[in-house]
């Protein structure tokens, strides 16, 4: 196993902190907003309409291209947001989680007793999980879907009790990284620019 201290030590030149927020889309905020706090166990912690003019109108930065719809934002827990934005009912298609620049699927890091109570949460409310299944070594996870379609993914390291190490659960050394990355023909100096922060 790599050293994760070595990351550690490189965390105040990364670019990010993490995840501020994910912002999805949702055409009814009630069955959302239920499922997320109710089953999935996410405290809302802001409920609110897009002032008007960010929509349709010049102040819009990316938002929805509707009028005044309702913005919620959900606790994922480790200071970092969930949000949903809800579209006007019938406005848009279902969107298909393995299409190109889609999201197939969010994964929330849990500990042994939130994977326990979210899996009982689940076929309490009717909800049909997979799982657990063992995804990597020391890495065990459920897979189930929200109201919307959205495929989402608890992953718990069961011998990490209440302190996942969310990177320590993933990382390789720079030799593992390489196994993959020389199937991708791409030019050896490429490769090493992207394994740098590997231990060897």
């Amino acid at each position: 196993m790599p050293d994760t201290g070595s990351v550690a030590a490189a965390q105040s030149s990364l670019a990010t902190r993490g995840v501020h927020h994910l912002a999805l889309t949702t055409e009814d905020m009630q069955s959302t907003t239920d499922f997320y706090v109710n089953v999935v166990g996410m405290p809302l912690v802001h409920a609110m309409k897009v002032p008007p003019g960010v929509g349709t109108g010049p102040g819009n930065r990316g938002n929805p291209p509707y009028e005044e719809v309702r913005h919620y934002f959900f606790d994922m827990g480790n200071d970092s947001l969930l949000a949903f934005f809800e579209i006007p009912k019938g406005e848009k298609p279902q969107s298909d989680r393995d299409a190109i620049g889609g999201m197939q699927h969010c994964a929330f890091a849990v500990t042994p007793d939130q994977f326990e109570a979210l899996q009982a949460r689940l076929a309490d409310s009717g909800y049909d999980y997979d799982g657990p299944i063992d995804i990597l070594p020391g890495l065990v996870s459920i897979y189930f879907y929200d109201p919307n379609g959205i495929r989402l993914e608890a992953c718990c390291q069961p011998d990490a009790g209440d302190a996942p190490a969310v990177i320590g659960s993933v990382l390789q050394t720079k030799a593992e990284a390489r196994e993959e990355l020389d199937t991708t023909g791409a030019p050896e100096e490429w490769i090493e620019k992207v394994t740098v922060g590997l231990s060897p």
